[in-house]
């Protein structure tokens, strides 16, 4: 069942779709109800962390002692997503011991390096939907229950994606920390920033401002109990500050995620891994200004993400690498605006070591 919600960019009337980690949660709940009741399911009904509901249509059912498996169909709305289209597939079984085991099959993909959201070996599935998923098999749970998501053609379509260049191998990833797709052009975008940045120098003057590329430096300030107007601009750091420039702003805070930031430290204003994928660079830059050792910058070379780069310099005592990436951020945006004497603060943090403020 297509989702019946919809969002306007430049005048165009454009529905939302659903992620896979909503389809996954969908056929996994089907699967769930379809063991327990005995009877098929032509629909099921699921949350979104977006607060959505939405009602998905249930595929494929098959069955077997102790198991049933369905699909999902992944609808992307009118966003161009790869995955459009595609099943994921949910196989539900009964377990003795109480024990919830989730696992991926066919067309999912597996961590391969470290640095990312899990083990080495472990499915690529994101923290939200898998949160979402064992808290789903948890409620149907009487004394356990094993769950094997799959996506038939998976591995085909994610070489099609990033996924192997983060360290993902053999299929796709079950993403979404809101379970909706929202079409966003990068203009329709563009001016939903540039719109918040109007409504807070009209609310509350030329005051602070602080921009954050997502949702989880929003979290950030949150906790920190930052009482600064927050815009959060993706990965459109550049024109987010040109344009709050423009606006008349001259005390601006960034908070941001090292894999981002470490971009943005060696003067990268639009941090889209298709745009620029420069954070070993950075590192290397910072640590050899630091006196790193060949050895050490080659090692950091290897590794796969702004995280795991990160460990490994705080493990070999290079940890003073975030001041210094945080005041070349600041430096870099003085130049980049062309006013030295701009009032830039600059924090970043990471997943595995929180930020400073």
């Amino acid at each position: 069942m297509k989702l019946n919600e919809y969002i306007i960019q430049d005048g165009k009337k454009l529905r939302l779709g659903y992620t896979t980690g909503s389809c996954a949660l969908g056929a996994t709940t089907a699967a769930c109800l379809m063991l327990e009741k005995g009877e098929d399911l032509s629909q099921v009904k699921i949350d979104t962390p977006a607060g959505i509901p939405l009602t998905l249509d249930v595929e494929d059912i098959q069955r077997g002692d102790g198991w049933v498996s369905c699909c999902v169909q992944k609808d992307a709305g009118d966003d161009p997503d790869a995955t459009d289209g595609l099943y994921i597939y949910s196989k539900v079984s009964r377990r003795e011991d109480g024990k919830i085991i989730l696992d991926a099959g066919e067309g999912i993909g597996r961590i391969q390096r470290k640095g990312l959201f899990g083990e080495i070996g472990d499915p690529a599935i994101n923290p939200v939907p898998k949160k979402n998923l064992l808290e789903a098999l948890e409620k149907y749970s009487k004394t356990g229950l094993t769950c094997l998501l799959s996506i038939p053609g998976g591995e085909e379509v994610a070489k099609r994606t990033f996924n192997r260049y983060i360290g993902i191998e053999g299929g796709l990833s079950i993403l979404g920390t809101k379970g909706l797709v929202y079409p966003m052009s990068a203009d329709a975008l563009l001016k939903s920033i540039y719109m918040e940045m109007d409504m807070i120098k009209e609310e509350n003057g030329l005051g602070d401002l602080l921009l954050t590329p997502g949702n989880y430096g929003k979290e950030v300030v949150k906790k920190s109990n930052l009482k600064i107007p927050v815009v959060e601009v993706s990965n459109y750091i550049g024109d987010a500050l040109k344009y709050a420039y423009s606006l008349g702003f001259r005390k601006i805070t960034l908070i941001g995620h090292i894999g981002k930031f470490s971009k943005l430290a060696i003067g990268i204003f639009q941090t889209h891994s298709s745009t620029a994928d420069t954070r070993m660079e950075s590192f290397i830059y910072y640590l050899a200004l630091m006196g790193a050792p060949r050895d050490f910058l080659e090692k950091i070379d290897q590794t796969i993400s702004g995280e795991q780069a990160l460990d490994l310099c705080l493990k070999e005592g290079y940890g003073e690498i975030i001041p210094r990436m945080e005041e070349g951020c600041s430096q870099r945006i003085k130049k980049y605006l062309r006013d030295e004497d701009l009032d830039i603060s600059t924090y970043i943090y990471s997943m595995n070591h929180g930020v400073s403020l």
